[in-house]
């Protein structure tokens, strides 16, 4: 398996936030509406959040993966499929056939889930600015599956019913996968290896004890 090189990786980010602005805004936004909906849940607000997640997995697994990753590196086309996966996933058991609730509690659990959210939203391209990558250069939240995932685990963590483990899968196996992005130079992504494995952990360890 060939791995690009940083310079080629990020031009090809580069040209891809370029010519997706201003979906980076939007992303922010409706992030934020996610949020505030497991702060103040509403009857709805769970099914909404869960459309959140869809929108951007199907966004990575649809214009992301295929159309700009694909390349720069020959496997994108697992992230390609796993993405839309996901994406799917969250719109049968989250949307139509509701089995995922979300809701903030005061607890260790929404505590580290903070941790995730804030990383994957303002830690990505504060540590990005620190390396000198700033826009177009960088990882957009909700955009790339990056911050996607531990965005996602930290809604996860904010779930106040036990979790379906088959919905745990596909964000652990791209967190691990984080890996390779490490080894080829993207430091941020050690937060990604992180959130996925302790996030897993603490879901599991939770949902035993509920």
């Amino acid at each position: 398996m060939n791995l690009p090189s940083l310079e080629q990786f990020f031009n090809v980010v580069k040209d891809y936030n370029l010519a997706i602005w201003p979906m980076q805004v939007i992303a922010y936004l409706i992030g934020f509406v996610a949020l505030i909906l497991a702060i103040k849940k509403t009857k709805y607000s769970s099914r909404i959040i869960s459309a959140i997640l869809a929108f951007f997995w199907l966004w990575v697994g649809f214009i992301f993966s295929p159309i700009y990753f694909t390349k720069v590196f020959e496997m994108a086309g697992v992230y390609v499929v796993l993405s839309i996966i996901q994406g799917i996933i969250f719109l049968i058991f989250g949307v139509f056939r509701p089995n995922i609730s979300f809701r903030f509690k005061t607890n260790v659990y929404s505590i580290i889930g903070i941790v995730f959210i804030i990383y994957a939203m303002l830690g990505y391209p504060l540590i990005e600015y620190f390396f000198g990558r700033g826009y177009p250069q960088l990882l957009s939240f909700g955009l790339v599956p990056c911050p996607t995932t531990i965005f996602t685990f930290g809604l996860f963590l904010w779930t106040d019913e036990k979790l379906p483990k088959y919905i745990l899968i596909i964000p652990l196996i791209l967190a691990i996968s984080g890996s390779l992005a490490v080894y080829l130079g993207i430091w941020e992504d050690i937060g990604l290896i992180i959130a996925g494995i302790l996030g897993t952990i603490m879901i599991v360890i939770r949902d035993r004890r509920m």
